[in-house]
């Protein structure tokens, strides 16, 4: 039987990464942002690379396309064993600047997507009693600074709702984690707006995304009795602070 693992929030970097990487095992990678017809790279890659997938156009703000998506995969693909929320929403406004419409949406995304995606999976993982849910942080997730008050309260609350989770879902066998990517990561959003700091790569100073879905790998994989609930991931030049 096929195992799904599903990537909400599949872009071109981290989550595209994290798709690949589970395709490698064997896993079918459902791959979903808003825009499904974005993903049509992706999913040629690891069709090249000799894996599956499969892409879905969702905005996993809606609950009910949230909720139609994880059924069409439960019943056509296969028991997802994996659900990796990936979302970023990261904007810097500084806070007289921050309008009502920018903080809900930041919000929406950042969070609120964030509790339907790992309560839908949820459903379906709790009666088999096994799982992972995993949901990606940030340096904002643990710490606010000028100019993201928005962004770090859509990532603080994302926090809040994982460790709560996994607190609640443990006894039933569900793998919930919080891994916090604390650094800048090898993007061409990087590489076009930060020049200085996309130099760093050279000497290995920014995060590399197939590094970051190894983590991810390993996390699911890890015995029932040593399960990591947060995870720090930073490059050696990155202070444990996340200043340079």
């Amino acid at each position: 039987m096929n195992k799904a693992a599903l990537v909400v929030g599949a872009g071109d970097a981290t989550g595209g990464a994290i798709a690949r990487r589970f395709a490698r095992e064997g896993y079918v990678a459902c791959v979903a942002r808003r825009n499904g017809d974005k993903l049509a790279p992706l999913v040629n890659a690891i069709h090249a690379d000799r894996g599956q997938a499969r892409a879905f156009g969702c905005d996993a703000r809606q609950e009910e396309q949230v909720v139609g998506m994880v059924q069409t995969i439960e019943q056509e693909v296969g028991p997802i064993e994996v659900a990796v929320f990936n979302i970023g929403a990261n904007v810097h406004f500084p806070i007289l600047e921050t309008t009502e419409r920018v903080y809900r949406k930041v919000w929406e995304m950042g969070a609120f997507a964030g509790f339907l995606t790992g309560r839908e999976a949820a459903r379906v993982m709790v009666p088999r009693q096994r799982g992972t849910i995993i949901f990606t942080g940030a340096t904002a997730s643990v710490r606010g600074r000028t100019g993201f008050s928005a962004f770090a309260g859509a990532k603080h609350a994302l926090r809040a709702l994982a460790e709560s989770m996994a607190r609640e879902l443990a006894p039933q066998g569900i793998h919930v984690a919080h891994p916090v990517i604390d650094g800048a990561i090898d993007t061409a959003f990087i590489r076009d707006n930060f020049p200085k700091r996309y130099k760093a790569k050279a000497h290995g100073g920014i995060l590399d995304p197939e590094h970051i879905a190894d983590a991810y790998w390993q996390l699911h994989t890890q015995p029932r009795d040593c399960w990591t609930f947060e995870l720090d991931l930073r490059p050696w030049s990155e202070s444990v602070f996340g200043i340079q």
